[in-house]
């Protein structure tokens, strides 16, 4: 499990398209959603990066070792 504070949304959502795997989000009620190329998940979360003055904080769940790394090395690389 990782939480990332994401500050540019759009090279984020490029990293987590790239992902082979599942992506899975946290959500304050419990549940996971994985958030890899489902466009529909990824407006909602344009939407609250935007309510959220360009900042969204999330929590993620990525079971594949290869994705893991793979946003791991976009977050260092975006901060």
């Amino acid at each position: 499990m990782i939480k990332l504070n994401i500050l540019e949304m759009k090279s984020f959502l490029g990293a987590v398209n790239d992902c082979t795997g599942r992506v899975q989000m946290l959500c304050p009620d419990g549940k996971k959603v994985n958030i890899n190329r489902d466009r529909i998940m990824q407006n909602s979360l344009w939407e609250r990066y935007r309510q959220n003055k360009n900042c969204l904080r999330l929590v993620l769940e990525i079971p594949n070792p290869r994705d893991y790394m793979n946003i791991v090395s976009y977050y260092i690389g975006d901060c």
